[in-house]
C-alpha cells in the first residue's frame, strides 16, 4: 500500500509542466557539461586520439562507478538493496547493451574524430529518433504538425549556435558516422527504458543496473584491447568523479521523466544539451560566448520546446 502511494506521488510529481522543465533542464545541463569534460579527461588520464580501447575503458569506468552510486543511493532510500524482477532481467540487460555499451562506445570514438562543433549538431538528432519511434510505438504519441515544427525549430536553433567560417564539411565514419549511430542508441535506450519501467517499478533500480550492466561491458572490451587507466593527479580523479555522478543523476531523472510523460514531451527538451556543450565548452577554454548567435540560437530552441508542449489543439496525426 504504501508502495503504491510513493509511486502515484511520483507521477503527479513528474507529470507537472513545471517539474517536468525544471528536470529536463537539469538533465540536459548535465550531459552539455559533459562535452568539455570528456575533453579534459583524456588528456588528464594522456588518453590519444587513437586510443580507442582506452576510451572504451574510461567510459566503462564511468558508468560502472555512476550504476553503483544509483544502487547505493536507491538502497539508502528504500533501506534495502533493490532487487529485479524476473521478468525485467532480459530488458535491463538489453537496455544496459544498447543505452550504455553501444551509445557511449560510438560517443567516446565520434568525439575524438569530429570536432566539438559537429558533435554538437549532431547529437540532438536523436531528438527526431526518439518523436519517430514513438510514434511507431505509442497510439498516443503520435507525430502530428505541432511535434515535426517544434523538432525543425529546435534543430535550426543548433545549426545557428555552430555557424562558422572554419566549420569542416567533411563526412567520416569514425567522427560523424559513430555520432550518429550513438545517437541512434540513445533513442533506442530511451523507448526500451520506457517499456521496461513498465515492469521494474522503481527508475532508480532500472538506471542503476543498466549503467552498473552496460559499464562492465565496456570494462571488459578495454581490458580486451589491452588498455589500462592510470590517475595521474587530483584533478583527473575528481573530473571522473564529476563525470559518474552526472551520470548517475541524469540517467536516473531521464528514465524517471521518460516513465510517467510521453516520449516527444521530453524528448525535445535534448535540443538543449549542445546549447550547454557549447556554451560550457566555450566557457572552459574562455572563448566569448555571449554574442548574437548563441543568444538566436537559445531562443529558437526554447520555441521549439515551447511549440511541442503547448496546450493541445484538435489536430492530425501523421499516419
Amino acid at each position: 500500500m504504501e508502495e503504491k502511494l510513493s509511486t502515484e506521488q511520483n507521477k503527479n510529481f513528474f507529470q507537472k509542466n513545471i517539474n517536468i522543465v525544471i528536470c529536463s533542464i537539469f538533465c540536459t545541463a548535465l550531459w552539455g557539461s559533459a562535452f568539455p569534460c570528456v575533453k579534459l579527461g583524456y588528456e588528464l588520464f594522456n588518453i590519444g586520439v587513437d586510443d580507442t580501447f582506452s576510451k572504451i575503458l574510461f567510459a566503462g569506468w564511468r558508468f560502472f562507478l555512476a550504476g553503483i552510486l544509483v544502487l547505493l543511493i536507491a538502497t539508502c532510500m528504500q533501506k534495502k538493496f533493490p532487487k529485479l524482477k524476473k521478468e525485467s532481467v532480459k530488458g535491463i540487460a538489453l537496455l544496459g547493451f544498447v543505452e550504455t555499451t553501444l551509445e557511449y562506445v560510438f560517443f567516446y570514438i565520434g568525439l575524438s574524430y569530429a570536432s566539438g562543433f559537429k558533435g554538437a549538431i549532431l547529437n540532438p538528432t536523436s531528438t527526431f529518433m526518439m518523436v519517430i519511434l514513438a510514434h511507431f510505438f505509442y497510439k498516443d504519441d503520435r507525430l502530428n504538425f505541432r511535434k515535426s515544427l517544434g523538432c525543425i525549430v529546435g534543430f535550426l536553433g543548433i545549426i545557428i549556435v555552430n555557424l562558422t567560417g572554419d566549420i569542416d564539411s567533411r563526412f567520416s565514419f569514425l567522427g560523424e558516422g559513430c555520432l550518429l549511430i550513438s545517437a541512434l542508441a540513445f533513442a533506442l535506450g530511451s523507448i526500451i527504458s520506457k517499456e521496461v519501467t513498465k515492469v521494474e517499478d522503481n527508475p532508480m533500480t532500472v538506471t542503476g543496473y543498466q549503467l552498473s550492466i552496460g559499464g562492465l561491458i565496456l570494462i571488459a572490451f578495454g581490458f580486451i584491447g589491452g588498455a589500462r587507466l592510470h590517475v595521474t593527479s587530483t584533478s583527473a580523479m575528481l573530473l571522473f568523479l564529476y563525470l559518474a555522478l552526472l551520470s548517475s543523476i541524469a540517467f536516473s531523472l531521464w528514465t524517471t521523466l521518460f516513465k510517467y510523460n510521453p516520449v516527444s514531451k521530453v524528448s525535445i527538451f535534448n535540443f538543449l544539451t549542445p546549447i550547454f556543450g557549447t556554451i560550457l565548452s566555450a566557457l572552459i577554454l574562455s572563448e566569448d560566448v555571449f554574442n548574437l548567435r548563441n543568444l538566436v540560437a537559445l531562443i529558437l530552441v526554447c520555441l521549439g520546446i515551447y511549440i511541442v508542449n503547448k496546450p493541445k489543439e484538435k489536430e492530425t496525426s501523421i499516419n
